[in-house]
């Protein structure tokens, strides 16, 4: 079965993600946001009161790439997701998020001081549900 898996999201897939996404998901081809389009999806104004105008761009590319049963990565400014995430739904593709897990350590420093360093690694991809 050829299965794309279509990102819309801001990051760059690892490599473990990648091997997901071809192992468990059975994708063989990974098609990323065209310049344009990313642009678009990074800069989500947060002062218009309605998103619908602003992600027309992006779900007019996905109209045009996706084919049904294809995986899309939506992850992104909340509005927006949801938006793409139902007319994913919608089109018969499968929307997934990326879960991860969080380690933080501490650092106490003299003066009072904490310094926090965060490291986040996939865990795996959930479908989003409706």
């Amino acid at each position: 079965m050829k299965r794309q898996a279509i990102l819309i999201f801001s990051h760059e897939l690892t490599g473990e993600q990648k091997k997901e996404l071809k192992d468990k998901w059975g994708v063989n081809r990974i098609v990323p946001m065209p310049e344009d389009i990313l642009e678009t999806w990074g800069n989500v104004p947060p002062e218009i009161p309605s998103l619908k105008g602003f992600v027309r761009p992006v779900l007019e590319w996905l109209v045009k790439v996706a084919f049904p049963d294809d995986v899309v990565l939506v992850q992104g400014d909340f509005g927006a997701t949801f938006i793409v995430v139902n007319f994913s739904l919608k089109l018969g593709l499968v929307p997934v998020y990326s879960t991860t897990k969080r380690d933080v350590t501490e650092e106490a420093y003299p003066g009072g001081e904490v310094r926090q360093n965060r490291i986040f690694k996939h865990q795996m991809f959930r479908r989003y549900e409706e």
